[in-house]
């Protein structure tokens, strides 16, 4: 029976800082539930513990290199324990696009909230969801483990300009494309509905 206070945030925080730099094999560990911490991450990505942002990026980084999705559900987890969090749309934002001609044409490369790289491609894509009451999209970037980033409304405008038509299965759709993979947006003829 583990002591009151043994599991929660401090634990955790002492668990990662004994952790490698390399990225936590999170998806081979399945340890306890050991109950919600009172942590949240909004939807503009800012991070909260005890309704209060936490201001040390580092602190966010680390935290976010240990957070798991199971089903709808997001946890924090080392090898030995398991603490729930709130997020409130998607755990990740993506802040920053570089675009780049590589070996399979135009790369989208994109900086999320924790300053962490992702090539958009077949690995990594990018869906667009529907925006209710708007007729806009909302999209996002997969960054690993069924954990996706918000891409941010410039951003968003800046793959509107990059997108083109393709014809996929006798249906001309727009979209935007990186490392030869073909991301559609929505019919073509409904471009002017989510800019």
């Amino acid at each position: 029976m583990a002591k009151e206070g043994q599991f929660g945030l401090d634990s955790i925080t002492g668990a990662l800082a004994e952790a490698s730099k390399r990225a936590p094999p999170v998806e081979l560990w399945d340890p306890p539930f050991c109950g919600n911490l009172d942590m949240r991450i909004s939807a503009d990505g800012t991070w909260y513990y005890l309704k209060t942002p936490i201001g040390r990026p580092a602190l966010v980084k680390l935290f976010a290199s240990v957070l798991k999705r199971e089903g709808d559900n997001y946890f924090l987890v080392t090898p030995v324990e398991k603490c729930g969090i709130q997020v409130d749309d998607a755990p990740f934002v993506a802040v920053e696009l570089k675009v780049e001609e590589g070996a399979l044409g135009q790369v989208l490369n994109f900086r999320t909230n924790v300053d962490e790289w992702i090539d958009c491609g077949p690995d990594h894509q990018l869906r667009f969801d529907p925006e209710p009451g708007t007729g806009g999209l909302k999209p996002y970037l997969h960054v690993r483990r069924g954990l996706w980033a918000k891409v941010t409304r410039p951003l968003f405008f800046d793959l509107v300009d990059l997108g083109e038509e393709r014809e996929i299965s006798g249906t001309a759709l727009f979209g935007v494309s990186s490392m030869s993979a073909f991301f559609p947006m929505a019919p073509a003829d409904q471009v002017k509905d989510f800019a």
